[in-house]
């Protein structure tokens, strides 16, 4: 036997493992910028590789959503831990809804991963049962409290949570006037619509300031555009430029 032979196994599992890495480098990039619904193919040209490697190393959407995104949402979970202990469950709450829209507002992919619903992405199953507890606990305590209405459910706060996290990537998205300006909402705009919907939760909502400057008239337009399907992707050209 050649050593070429020898070599030839090894160097085609470096290779496998090189190509597996770029694709989920590729895809965490894409992903950020467009959403779990980007184009496959697209990813594929990023990495430097053809579908057919792709389809080889994830036959699915899900599994390769599920290689790029299985670490990445772990510190929800662990701040829904912290919440649950918190000595004052108001204060959990908000604190963990703080840790989950950052990470709403961090990219595209993850916002979409945790305000939908994408079949076989097992370690995103986890994250969304883990979630729903970690609310469900709080507003418990809450209940007993006398803190919040009496009718309010899990799934109406999961609900409006993840209506509101919709928006969050529009919120923080760069913006461009007419005169071609560049300008930019705040990348925490999404603190004051979420304390507007929290405060309709409790019971005697304290007249506390909202945190975050309000939308001018213009940066609402900008936002409602983002949040439309006709919204530019990244990479992509107006016509006639």
């Amino acid at each position: 036997m050649t050593v070429g032979a020898r070599d030839g196994a090894p160097r085609q599992r470096r290779d496998a493992r090189r190509n597996r890495e770029l694709l989920q480098e590729a895809a965490h990039e894409v992903f950020t910028e467009q959403g779990l619904d980007a184009p496959l193919d697209v990813i594929a040209r990023r990495a430097g590789v053809g579908n057919a490697t792709l389809y080889r190393h994830f036959p699915t959407r899900a599994a390769l959503v599920d290689a790029v995104f299985r670490d990445s949402l772990t510190g929800t979970m662990d701040a829904g831990e912290q919440a649950r202990k918190a000595p004052d469950a108001w204060a959990g709450l908000t604190a963990y809804l703080e840790v989950v829209f950052r990470t709403l507002a961090a990219d595209r992919g993850s916002n979409d991963l945790m305000t939908t619903h994408l079949r076989g992405v097992e370690s995103l199953e986890a994250v969304h049962e883990h979630n729903r507890r970690t609310v469900a606990a709080l507003l418990s305590r809450l209940r007993d409290e006398g803190t919040v209405r009496a009718d309010v459910t899990t799934e109406d706060v999961l609900f409006g949570l993840a209506a509101l996290g919709r928006a969050v990537p529009a919120l923080t998205a760069a913006t461009a006037t007419p005169d071609a300006t560049a300008t930019a909402t705040a990348p925490d705009a999404w603190r004051r619509p979420l304390a507007l919907f929290l405060a309709g939760l409790r019971t005697a909502p304290a007249a506390a300031p909202l945190p975050a400057p309000a939308l001018t008239a213009a940066e609402l337009g900008e936002v409602l555009r983002e949040l439309g399907p006709h919204r530019t992707r990244a990479g992509d050209r107006e016509p006639g430029t």
